[in-house]
């Protein structure tokens, strides 16, 4: 008998649109590193051959399932898929057996999914090509609807005396749809995308933005735009407009990240990777080629140079001389503290 083992495993509801094909799938159950009693339970079930791989359960399989003993022994499994079983929709089981770049929607959301419920870290899963495997749908009241489906269910929803509210049209659905991790405050939950990694005790405020395959350590408040592939460490604001260079427009290949205990303020920006401690004052946007002049502790010019030579370094200050324009760069002599009431969500 050959034994099979699994990055990881989902078993959830999938949506298809008007030509069959499957548009979005939402998992319930994720499983990381799965038990092996319960990978070989399912493997055989779906008749697996190897492979990332994903199966829609007829009805006999999901009986052979329940059937198995790591499945009974498991409540909240079973319990879960025996509503599974009970439902109308397409049952689907997402197998990834390595963690390869993506080949399917079942797989982009699996690992979306993994990502949002803080299974996996960003960075940590092969995400290449998966804006490109995922449909641009209509997310509506209803769900996600294929656009070229969507003015035929609108018209249904007239005649009906109902009005088919679109709420966004993307590649990506909003993550509190999906996963609402423990103890977080999400102000205006539309602008937390699917793929959100958000740390224990962070708080979203209204005008605060998290994409896709980024996120914070937690606790972190955040009022500004955490781009994808950026990484907020504990302790860390982002102040009201500011906005974070992510990897998918501007920022190439470089990854962008903040550390513990610090601050990027108002209508600023991050274009280079910081250390712990960093300070980037309201209004100053740091890209890599911006000139900084460097300040010793008696705000002496010691040295000029480009921002990405001080990339991941920490306990620095960059703030904007008000008389010369230059941007300055000195020690950072103090810590940003959260208001711990703030951050505390239970």
């Amino acid at each position: 008998m050959t034994t099979f083992s699994f990055h990881s495993i989902g078993i959830g509801i999938a949506t298809r649109n008007g030509r069959d094909e499957i548009i979005e799938v939402f998992y319930p159950i994720v499983l990381r590193a799965p038990d092996a009693a319960l990978a070989q339970a399912l493997a055989g079930t779906v008749q697996y051959s190897g492979g990332n791989t994903h199966c829609v359960l007829g009805q006999t399989q999901l009986v052979q399932l329940l059937e198995q003993s790591i499945i009974a022994e498991d409540a909240q499994l079973h319990a879960t898929l025996r509503q599974l079983d009970s439902s109308q929709h397409d049952i689907v089981v997402m197998l990834i057996a390595e963690d390869a770049a993506p080949a399917s929607v079942p797989e982009v959301y699996l690992k979306l999914h993994l990502l949002s419920h803080r299974l996996c870290k960003p960075h940590s899963l092969n995400l290449n090509g998966a804006f490109g495997i995922l449909h641009n749908l209509a997310w509506t009241s209803q769900g996600a609807i294929d656009l070229d489906d969507l003015p035929e269910r609108q018209l249904q929803a007239r005649l009906k005396g109902e009005v088919l509210e679109v709420m966004s049209v993307d590649k990506f659905p909003k993550m509190s749809n999906y996963v609402v991790p423990k103890g977080v405050r999400i102000a205006h939950t539309a602008r937390v995308r699917l793929g959100a990694y958000i740390g224990e005790g962070t708080t979203i405020m209204h005008e605060g933005f998290v994409n896709f395959n980024a996120g914070t350590e937690g606790p972190a408040m955040i009022e500004g735009r955490i781009s994808a592939g950026v990484m907020i460490g504990a302790g860390s604001d982002l102040g009201g407009g500011c906005s974070t260079m992510g990897t998918l427009s501007g920022g190439g290949t470089e990854i962008i990240s903040l550390g513990k205990d610090c601050l990027i303020g108002a209508n600023a920006g991050l274009g280079i990777p910081l250390g712990d401690r960093c300070i980037v004052e309201a209004g100053l946007y740091i890209t890599a080629g911006t000139k900084v002049l460097l300040l010793d502790s008696d705000k002496q010019v010691v040295s000029t140079l480009k921002a990405r030579e001080l990339a991941g370094k920490s306990d620095l200050l960059f703030r904007r001389n008000s008389l010369t324009g230059a941007v300055e760069c000195q020690a950072n002599k103090t810590a940003v503290a959260l208001n711990a009431e703030l951050h505390t969500h239970n």
